[in-house]
């Protein structure tokens, strides 16, 4: 969908217990996407952006593609500590995939949006050789893309969609993948707010309304994340009304069939849990902290970070880390 870019600025508030933790990247770049494989952390952003670190991201490594300065990163993808996918997204071939074995030492370009009107958002995978990109409405369908041995895509033919809905791309998590096949991706726009749910690897959709605001073509479900089969988070809200909470996020217990109203202090870009308790959503005018489920949160400051498992990034090459609790 449009290009969000409304990452702001660090700025240092007291937090109650969680705080971020800036750390060193070393670019100036504005940084979107995040994956987290232990150690090893892949971060990526606008100018061909790609960094990882094996120390926990006490040091940093530019392993970008070449040639690709021009290409927003938006989503990235580790599927072991060597092997990563990278989603770039813009319109038409400005949407591309590249995959890297080696830790990013070489890059092996994959997919190419060749459709004009096209507008890859985002990706997820089941597995290293299995794995989903959705992106924005042509010819009045969802285009979905799948992979089944890592290496080739496939079109396979997407759910309809409503007038004026679409995807955002805005941290690279409107799509989340569970299990072997399972998958749910969020929409905006005036016709979105929905929530779409397939049970064998984007073949077929059901379709769910949400209680998430889609009342102007910036506002709509900019993330989900389910800690299992049932229980999930979307969250969104209008991202040129930043601080205005209603409709910003909302709760399934069945599965995605049903949703109903949360509420966060504001937009919030970004929803991850790590499992059925400990969730951190972000967004352009704060930060916010859930030890159960969703259910309550503190917030913890406005620094605007897409954040996935303990790391977070910004604008400007900004990266923070966050304190997790240890699992029970």
């Amino acid at each position: 969908m449009m290009v969000v870019w409304r990452l702001f600025f660090a700025i240092a508030l007291p937090a109650a217990a969680q705080s971020w933790t800036p750390v060193t990247s070393g670019t100036t770049a504005n940084l979107r996407g995040v994956s987290v494989k232990g150690q090893t952390v892949w971060v990526s952003g606008d100018k061909g952006t790609v960094l990882r670190t094996t120390d926990n991201g006490a040091t940093w490594r530019s392993v970008s593609p070449r040639g690709v300065a021009d290409l927003d990163f938006r989503d990235i993808e580790a599927v072991d500590d060597r092997t990563a996918f990278v989603l770039s997204t813009g319109e038409g071939p400005n949407s591309r995939i590249y995959k890297t074995t080696d830790g990013g030492a070489t890059w092996a370009l994959q997919a190419t949006n060749l459709e004009p009107k096209g507008f890859w958002d985002c990706m997820g995978f089941w597995d290293p050789t299995h794995g989903i990109i959705v992106g924005d409405p042509v010819d009045g369908r969802f285009t979905i893309m799948t992979t089944i041995d890592g290496s080739t895509w496939q079109k396979v033919k997407g759910p309809s969609a409503n007038k004026d809905e679409g995807a955002f791309a805005a941290s690279g998590t409107c799509v989340f993948t569970r299990g072997t096949r399972e998958a749910w991706f969020g929409t905006g726009g005036v016709g979105g707010g929905r929530v779409f749910h397939s049970e064998d690897g984007g073949q077929t959709w059901s379709i769910a309304k949400t209680p998430i605001r889609h009342d102007s073509a910036n506002a709509g479900i900019f993330s989900l994340a389910f800690s299992d089969a049932q229980h999930g988070i979307a969250v969104g809200g209008d991202y040129m009304k930043p601080t205005e909470s209603a409709g910003t996020m909302a709760i399934t217990t069945d599965g995605g069939k049903t949703w109903s109203a949360g509420m966060l202090p504001g937009y919030r870009s970004a929803i991850w849990c790590r499992d059925s308790s400990v969730c951190v959503a972000t967004g352009t005018s704060g930060s916010d902290y859930s030890s159960d489920g969703g259910k309550s949160w503190k917030s913890f400051g406005v620094e605007g970070y897409n954040a996935i498992g303990g790391f977070a990034v910004g604008t400007n090459g900004r990266v923070a880390t966050l304190a997790l609790p240890a699992p029970h």
